[in-house]
């Protein structure tokens, strides 16, 4: 064991620190300063991206492209003030931020409108170009609707609406809505069926007053002179309506006597007489 009494190491004594640390004051002036510098140079900033932002404003104010003439395509059943007031245009209108997009889907709106184009034409030109649909049949459904010639039951009948076109019956609101895809089929199928008559059995087509569709059998068509029932049934309604144009007229003088015409076979007519 080493004795440390007998060491000759001599601790040495740690002379204190006499350094003083000087708390020097808060120049509060100098900070002041600083901080009025800062939000003068910010005002400065803000006044400088204010000036382009408030010319932007101002320009978007000023109409470079006052429109002045607009052009409509000739339409049947709508007139120019019906479309003009459905794209809410009118001269004087700033060209450059017309919406063209919302003014064709305000025009499609109207049931008569089937297809709408606009476009402008700098400097001070809109051009409007509708096609209408053109309804080939009346189908009662509860309410009385017109059917175009694409299958499209469209448009509810008003007063004054014309009413010379052939009934289509057999069809409701329930089932369109139900089953939608299917009565869509049926109903193509009788403009298909509107379409031969019309190329093949025009003699036919104006002395039918109704086209009933059953979900079963098909269509059977009813004269006006005496409401005599052609059944046609469904499909290959070119063969059909050709060998019945053939002998239409000879069937209709012995219309009195005559029950019904059956259509719906490969090669032949059946006339069931009373």
């Amino acid at each position: 064991m080493q004795d440390f009494a007998n060491s000759s190491y001599q601790r040495r004594k740690v002379a204190p620190n006499r350094v003083k640390v000087q708390r020097t004051p808060l120049d509060l002036k100098k900070y002041l300063r600083l901080l009025k510098r800062s939000v003068v140079g910010l005002a400065a900033v803000l006044l400088a991206c204010g000036i382009p932002y408030g010319g932007y404003r101002l320009l978007a104010t000023v109409t470079l492209f006052s429109l002045k003439s607009i052009e409509v395509s000739s339409t049947k059943h709508l007139t120019r003030e019906e479309i003009l007031a459905l794209a809410s245009v009118e001269p004087g209108k700033d060209l450059l931020h017309m919406n063209l997009k919302s003014m064709g889907e305000h025009i499609l709106q109207n049931p008569w409108v089937e297809t709408v184009r606009i476009n402008r034409y700098f400097p001070d030109t809109v051009s409007i170009v509708i096609t209408e649909r053109e309804p080939v049949a009346i189908v009662n459904m509860g309410f009385i609707y017109y059917l175009d010639n694409k299958g499209n039951v469209f448009k509810v009948l008003n007063q004054g609406d014309k009413l010379d076109f052939p009934v289509i019956t057999g069809f409701s609101e329930e089932e369109l809505g139900s089953d939608p895809k299917r009565t869509k089929e049926a109903l193509e199928a009788t403009c298909l069926l509107l379409k031969i008559l019309r190329e093949k059995g025009a003699l036919i087509l104006a002395d039918v007053s109704e086209i009933h569709y059953d979900k079963g059998y098909g269509f059977t068509l009813f004269t006006a002179s005496g409401a005599l029932p052609i059944k046609v049934g469904s499909g290959d309604f070119p063969a059909k309506v050709e060998r019945f144009a053939r002998i239409y007229r000879d069937l209709m003088v012995q219309l009195p006597s005559i029950n019904y015409i059956d259509l719906d076979y490969n090669d032949k007519i059946i006339v069931k007489k009373s």
